[in-house]
């Protein structure tokens, strides 16, 4: 067998994709649990990673060779884009460095430190200095590749550095590595330690051996630059009465070694270009007196931007090539009439009596209830327009986000109760009556409690689903106090659902208090005589301002906060509603700078009314449901043609659609960014691309149809009932980009495109269990399969377009377009497996419809990793985890256990290989 023969064949190529794959996979696990120098010793700069990685170059140059594969030119340019993008990343990676520069204000400065770790020796004996460098990192884990030993001379003498031992330490939040080494001279043996890691200066020690010190320091290194720096002025720009940052920039003269300047700004997104050097505005000071720079010297940047544009550019003409494997599945899907598939549901709703048992388990105290009744009853009809009224003016949130209050009195309700409405009253009507009268709302049960346990604790009847403020207070003491602190205490992966529940309950007591002192309302800014003053533009609470606030300014507050709340005591609506009035006036007139205008306040007003998102959740979930039915249905029944059917269904879809679409753009017109830069934003446009998938592409196949709105619906469903939250926030500077709206929107969107094939391979293995003796069944899979595969590589090109693309976005933000992050790592890993999944046909044995089927809804796992697993169980730039990692949902087991069973059962009937899908299998047609 010639060796090319075997090193330029479709199965060497998927050997070493799965080999990079699981590598790279594996190396975020051992760098969330050992450290970033371990897994990069281990896997990323590692020889045999290297080498797989040089092998599949060379195997994918001879692939295209071997096929000619120039004979098609968009197939031709995007496989020879991957060879261009692997040297780019090569030259990447033996030529270019990159460091980080500190630069105080007012100062200049030509030095930055080395991103990469060096072992630094000096030498000094009899008056001489002697420096030797070791540019190395280690690992924690299999320590026996950390051999190190080295040894110097110097003049008649040497010096023997031999590695004995390297550890990983934390400090604060911070991990810090110790190197232990032994250092020999004239036979006499020292033990040194140095902490040190990457991207940070270590600390020098010295040892002393008669007349001869070495000096040792482990960390970054020095380097000089050919230029200075002096930075001018640090400018950094806060959310108004936030300490969140809006943006910060550094104004910096360039001095150049002939003396010659000028002058640039940079920010985030804006990159100073000086020679081959690239600065990026990275990070400032914690005390704000000086910049942090990314610096970058890279020559293969351009070789791999190269790359980027040549792969972008096939994977988009590959879509219009007729000869193309799209065009070929696209033409036979187009003359087939499918069938498709769904799943049925009922949802019950509760609504919440208004009757004085609701309100005691007590008799005794039912006189109270009744006058609480008759309170709630008075006040749901009189207080109506006042609470608008109120809802409509501004306040501040935290983090710095302007909005109106009737957004915030919405959170408030849907945290403490999940609702959006109680008893009949609308959000604002409810939390403006916590705020006028807290002595009645403390005894109104409105708290959500779940467990049986936590029930009994307190002392209420197991079948209450709601419990009042005062009822976990006895005598004055907190009643859960003792027992909260023991459940945040709790290492999460050990929390049942009693503690969980404590935890909630206590966060949702919180907030009522907060509420009661209106201590969540920043209502009102102040005015501002002393120019030299500066306080961001900070809106206060009620009772902050007129604790504050000094002369008429905090008269001013006085009064109005006090005649507002008398007003609504005594029910005095008219004049509540003048004070409101006085509260906008002010509100218009002091806070102009940041204050919303009616027009954007009605907006919110109207989004928030509108609740669009969970009313088209539930529409997504039932037409998926029914249509689920009519497509088994359909499919067990070849006589029924279901033409007519689909077209109704997919003018249903796309009504829904189009109200998705709606409610999308009204969000992005709010937030000001776009919608998916959150977690409950990307649920939602990842559902978004879904039905997208299914209306645009595949509308004439209730199969594809359904399978869209049941990816969709799973995905909307997760994102309103698992605790994400789902308010609108602001961004951090580096998402002020308009490469994140590209990178983001065409990432995303391919997770519906992979969901949805996911979908389809699991309807495909249960039509394959029923497959015996039902020929038409067959047709129907096949058709199922070349839709699926057609999705796929949708997928594929969006989610590797999506991925290099943002690689472009790192590099032009903060200087380096890859640096195997978690996030990064494993949407490499999802390009890979799905490029494997893609590539199956090619093996004669793993030509089928079921190897397809399967492969397809496996390699799901790796986007569910992608975007669930690394946010919240591996720690990095994209994470969301933060200590201990909260425990994996029980469902995940039975879901998985479920998917391998219908594989398994499906096995029995897998030999089915009779498709357009599967032919041609010499010749690599994507």
């Amino acid at each position: 067998m010639k060796l090319t023969s075997v090193l330029f064949s479709f199965k060497t190529t998927l050997i070493l994709l799965a080999l990079l794959a699981i590598g790279a996979g594996y190396a975020t696990i051992i760098e969330n649990d050992f450290g970033t120098s371990t897994a990069r010793v281990l896997v990323y700069n590692n020889l045999w990673y290297e080498t797989i990685l040089v092998l599949t170059t060379i195997n994918l140059t001879g692939i295209i060779f071997k096929y000619k594969m120039w004979k098609s030119k968009p197939r031709f340019i995007f496989h020879s884009a991957f060879v261009v993008i692997l040297i780019g990343a090569g030259v990447t990676r033996y030529v270019g460095y990159e460091g980080i520069m500190q630069i105080k204000e007012g100062t200049t400065e030509n030095r930055m430190l080395s991103l990469e770790p060096y072992l630094q020796i000096t030498i000094t004996d009899n008056g001489k200095t002697y420096y030797k460098e070791y540019q190395k990192e280690f690992t924690t884990l299999l320590k026996s590749i950390n051999e190190f030993e080295h040894t110097i001379a110097f003049g008649d003498k040497s010096v023997n550095i031999d590695y004995a031992n390297f550890i990983l330490a934390k400090r604060g939040t911070a991990k810090m590595g110790m190197l232990t080494l032994d250092v020999t001279v004239n036979g006499e043996t020292k033990e040194i330690k140095l902490p040190g890691r990457r991207s940070q200066k270590g600390l020098q020690r010295d040892l002393q051996f008669g007349d001869t010190i070495v000096s040792l320091e482990y960390g970054s290194k020095v380097l000089t630059l050919p230029f200075s720096i002096k930075l001018n002025d640090f400018q950094l720009d806060r959310y108004p009465g936030s300490m969140s940052p809006s943006s910060y920039a550094s104004e910096v003269t360039v001095i150049n070694e002939n003396g010659e300047s000028y002058d640039y700004r940079i920010f985030m997104n804006r990159t100073l270009h000086q020679g081959n050097f690239l600065f990026f505005q990275s990070s400032y000071f914690p005390d704000e007196t000086g910049t942090v720079l990314s610096v970058n010297n890279d020559p293969g940047k351009w070789p791999t931007y190269l790359g980027y544009f040549l792969l972008t550019l096939g994977l988009l003409l590959n879509f219009f090539d007729k000869k193309s494997r799209f065009w070929k599945l696209t033409k036979f899907v187009q003359s087939k009439n499918l069938a498709s598939i769904a799943i049925a549901c009922l949802i019950g709703f509760g609504s919440v009596s208004l009757n004085a048992a609701e309100y005691s388990d007590d008799a005794n105290a039912k006189i109270k209830a009744q006058q609480t009744v008759e309170y709630l009853k008075m006040f749901k009809e009189d207080s109506l327009k006042t609470a608008d009224n109120f809802a409509h003016l501004v306040t501040q949130s935290s983090a710095g986000r302007m909005k109106p209050v009737s957004t915030l009195n919405r959170e408030i309700l849907l945290k403490v109760s999940g609702k959006t409405s109680f008893f009949g009253m609308n959000s604002d009507q409810v939390v403006l009556g916590m705020l006028s009268r807290p002595e009645i709302w403390r005894d109104v049960k409105m708290i959500k409690i779940k467990t049986p346990k936590l029930k009994n604790f307190i002392g209420v009847s197991q079948d209450r689903k709601l419990i009042a403020f005062s009822e976990v207070f006895k005598d004055g003491k907190y009643l859960l106090g003792k027992e909260a602190e023991k459940a945040i205490q709790t290492k999460p992966t050990e929390r049942g659902t009693y503690e969980k529940d404590i935890i909630q309950i206590d966060e949702r007591l919180n907030i009522i208090y907060s509420v009661y002192n209106g201590n969540l309302f920043n209502l009102f800014p102040k005015v501002i005589t002393d120019v030299k003053q500066i306080d961001n533009n900070k809106w206060y609470t009620p009772l902050e301002a007129m604790q504050s606030f000094e002369g008429q300014n905090k008269t001013a507050i006085e009064g109005m906060v006090r005649g507002y709340i008398n007003s609504v005591i005594e029910a005095d609506w008219d004049n509540a509603n003048k004070f409101i009035e006085m509260m906008r006036t002010y509100q218009e007139k002091v806070g102009a700078k940041v204050t919303l205008t009616q027009n954007q306040i009605d907006n919110e007003i109207f989004f928030n009314n509108l609740d669009i998102f969970p009313k088209i959740t539930i529409a997504y979930v039932l037409l998926g449901f029914i249509m689920l039915i009519v497509a088994f249905f359909v499919v067990f029944n070849p006589n029924i043609k279901p033409k007519k059917t689909t077209f109704f269904f997919f003018i249903l879809l796309a009504l829904l659609f189009a109200a998705h679409t709606f409610g999308m753009g009204f969000r992005w017109v709010i937030s000001g960014h776009a919608p998916w830069s959150n977690t409950y934003e990307s649920l939602l446009y990842i559902s978004w691309s879904a039905v997208f998938a299914g209306v645009i592409f595949f509308r004439k196949s209730l199969l594809a149809l359904s399978a869209a709105v049941i990816v969709a619906g799973i995905f909307m469903f997760t994102a309103h009932l698992t605790g994400i939250d789902p308010q609108i926030t602001t961004l951090v500077p580096v998402l002020k980009s308009y490469w994140l709206t590209i990178h983001v929107s065409i990432l995303t969107a391919s997770y519906g495109f992979f969901g949805l094939s996911a979908i389809l391979g699991f309807m495909t293995l249960i039509m394959f269990i029923f497959r015996t003796n039902r020929p038409h069944i067959d047709d129907t899979i096949k058709n199922i399969t070349a839709i699926s595969e057609i999705s796929l590589i949708i997928g594929v090109a969006a989610i590797t377009i999506g991925n290099f693309l943002g690689g472009v976005w790192a590099n032009e933000s903060w200087g380096r377009y890859w640096g195997w992050d978690p996030k990064e790592t494993w949407a490499y890993v999802s390009i890979v497996v799905y490029v494997i999944v893609l590539h199956l046909r090619f093996v004669k044995v793993l030509n089928t419809p079921f190897v397809f089927a399967s492969s397809a809804l496996l390699a799901f796992s790796t986007i569910l990793m992608t975007y669930f697993g690394v946010n919240f169980y591996l720690s990095g730039m994209h994470s969301y985890a933060t200590g201990d990692p909260v425990p994996i949902p029980t469902w995940v087991y039975y879901v998985t256990a479920m998917v391998f069973v219908t594989i398994a059962l499906a096995y029995r009937n897998r030999d089915l290989r009779d498709s357009i899908c599967y032919e041609e299998n010499q010749k690599p047609k994507k």
